[in-house]
């Protein structure tokens, strides 16, 4: 026997063992798209990328000076707090403005969205605390709108690592949109003059709803980190790391602050009751780095889903009544062939980015989670939880979630170490596209072998920052990610189409904002990149589909103002074909970006008028329900006792 056939022979239950691997490999795979079919699936889309202005005059840094038991891992600690939000700030009844927080000047800045051949409306500036007191070891996280003291005009809520979140509020009588325009005011009261030495939060996501059900919006504050100076590179104590990379309850606390009063003018005030215990303990304690508010169960009580790094993610069911705040923890029940981590409420994974929308058509809202799904680094998936059939509101009762993840033969389970999501109708045609952040630490230096060992780690080591593996200036960890676009295909499946939209550049992205900034009734989006410049894209999509845009406001006197948005109002349409779909006022779904709160719905190629159900909460807390028949286009409609177009 020759020495190859011997060779041969021994080698061969290997090499049948690989064959069979690719075999099972080939034939287990979904299949995928063309190139041909996924260029004729974009035909309908169009973006068309604009740099967003931003003001001069800032020393720029590219890493973050952190606690000294943070250094060796200053890049991880740098790798968040980019954030981008877009709403109508000057009144002009387009959202059009962009807020903007630059980790590179730690500034929170507005700007006017880009508008090709028109001159600004305003030059950009930077928001300033006014005479509130702040220090040099702090840093804003997030950008919320909304009208914290429901005189009709914009605010905004910024929320930071260093210190409680800070409202600015706009003033009356503002003819030009400056730093002047709003007035900084504390959320948590307090707060001494001079230098900030108040509560050291750490604050890592918000959002905006009437969770009691009174009448008025109410504030979620996730803090990731325990409070402690995360950001003070003279301390060496106070801060630790993740008791778990699955399990881990030892994070930031997380509050409800509840809306008990307001004033406009000129000297605008707004003032909230902070709610310690309103969150669950086994939620509040989580390492929350996305929320989501959204009625899910018909009642216009918002539950809340919480998107927890190192630990389960948790959906609120929402029993609040006036002044009471009360959230139940929900899961999905496991079958015994089925992964723990694929249930709601039960995951491991390191849950970053979360939005809601009715991606099988069923009249049911279901969520998109972004997790990390990295080949050769962490690959867990992403979760496409989908609505059974199943009656919401009694399972939710019962603790239990109806949703199933479909993620994996959806085509929706991987893209990489996911950040914020958007569930968003961009081609108008009736179906919703997913956007998606990724991307991490962009360097040179290859860590991902050094990551996946912490992820083997004893969970005794992880909350010493100690054992933590450097991930420092110069390392890579997904830097070179890209965003992505997923777009149904005639299959029922999801193609990313940023390749051939011209989306997928080699960039860690943040946050995803979405609004019509021109009135057109096509989306346009704007993106925050962490350390890069962020992107405005313009959507010129050649698609003739029609839309139906509605703003929806709370009834009120005089039409000098754009109105306070009825956050958490449900809309229903059916159209022609007999389809139905679903949508909300968002108040703030995400990781770092902020949708506008007008309520988007793409019509297909249908013509005619449209029946179209809402339902509200007036200011007195009272819910209401109409039916209209209105045609496509943009409708302004202020809710009291009843819709009224304006």
């Amino acid at each position: 026997m020759s020495t190859t056939t011997g060779w041969l022979r021994r080698q061969l239950p290997g090499i049948l063992a690989l064959v069979l691997v690719a075999a099972t490999f080939s034939v287990a795979r979904l299949p995928e798209s063309s190139a041909a079919e996924k260029q004729e699936l974009a035909s309908g889309f169009g973006f068309a990328p604009e740099s967003i202005a931003l003001p001069g005059g800032y020393t720029q840094q590219t890493i973050r000076k952190v606690n000294k038991d943070y250094q060796h891992i200053d890049a991880w600690i740098s790798s968040v707090g980019s954030a981008i939000a877009m709403n109508d700030l000057d009144g002009d009844g387009l959202s059009n403005d962009i807020c903007f927080v630059d980790v590179r000047i730690d500034q929170v800045v507005v700007t006017p969205a880009p508008e090709t051949g028109k001159a600004p409306r305003y030059a950009p500036f930077a928001l300033s605390s006014g005479s509130l007191p702040v220090n040099d070891v702090m840093a804003p996280m997030g950008c919320v709108p909304g009208d914290f003291n429901e005189d009709g005009a914009m605010d905004l809520l910024v929320y930071l690592w260093g210190r409680t979140p800070i409202l600015h509020l706009a003033k009356a009588g503002e003819e030009d949109l400056t730093a002047d325009s709003f007035e900084a005011t504390e959320l948590v009261p307090g707060a001494s003059s001079g230098r900030y030495s108040g509560p050291e939060w750490n604050s890592n996501s918000a959002t905006v709803a009437d969770f009691d059900g009174d009448g008025h919006d109410d504030i979620y504050i996730g803090n990731y980190f325990p409070h402690g100076p995360v950001l003070d590179p003279s301390k060496d104590t106070g801060v630790e790391m993740n008791a778990s990379m699955s399990a881990a309850l030892n994070g930031g606390e997380d509050y409800i602050f509840e809306w008990t009063g307001g004033t406009a003018g000129a000297d605008p005030t707004a003032t909230f009751k902070q709610h310690d215990n309103a969150i669950p303990h086994d939620a509040s304690k989580g390492w929350v780095l996305a929320s989501s508010s959204n009625d899910v169960d018909g009642d216009l009580l918002p539950e809340l889903y919480l998107a927890h790094d190192f630990g389960p993610d948790r959906l609120l069911h929402n029993r609040s009544t006036p002044g009471k705040f009360e959230f139940a923890l929900v899961e999905n029940s496991r079958t015994p062939l089925e992964p723990k981590s694929k249930n709601v409420g039960q995951d491991s994974f390191k849950g970053m980015g979360v939005d809601f929308g009715d991606l099988n058509d069923d009249g049911v809202y279901d969520m998109y989670v972004s997790n990390i799904t990295t080949s050769f680094g962490i690959e867990e998936s992403h979760f496409a939880f989908m609505s059974t059939g199943a009656d919401v509101k009694s399972a939710l009762r019962e603790n239990h979630a109806p949703w199933e993840d479909e993620s994996g033969p959806l085509l929706l389970a991987w893209s990489g170490w996911g950040w914020d999501v958007k569930l968003s109708d961009f081609d108008n045609s009736g179906v919703l596209e997913v956007a998606q952040a990724t991307g991490f630490v962009k360097g040179d230096v290859n860590r991902w072998p050094q990551l996946q060992e912490l992820a083997t780690a004893n969970d005794a080591l992880l909350a010493n920052p100690m054992w933590w593996p450097y991930v420092t200036a110069g390392d890579d960890v997904g830097g070179s990610q890209r965003f992505h676009l997923f777009v149904k295909n005639a299959e029922g499946r999801y193609d990313n189409l940023s390749p051939t939209l011209g989306l997928d550049i080699p960039v860690p992205t943040r946050g995803i904002a979405t609004g019509d900034v021109d009135g057109d009734g096509r989306l346009d989006m704007a993106i925050s990149r962490q350390w890069e410049d962020p992107v405005f894209y313009h959507n010129t999509g050649k698609s003739s589909n029609e839309f139906l845009g509605l703003r929806l406001t709370h009834e009120q006197d005089g039409d000098d103002t754009v109105g306070s948005p009825v956050i958490g109002a449900q809309v229903t349409i059916k159209t022609a074909d007999g389809r139905t779909q679903i949508n909300r006022v968002d108040g703030g779904s995400g990781h770092s970006g902020k949708r506008s709160h007008e309520v988007h719905f793409g019509l297909g190629e249908q013509s005619g008028p449209v029946e179209v159900h809402i339902e509200w909460r007036d200011r007195d807390g009272s819910t209401h329900e109409q039916d209209l028949t209105l045609s496509a286009g943009w409708h302004d409609l202020q809710l009291g006792d009843q819709a009224k177009e304006k």
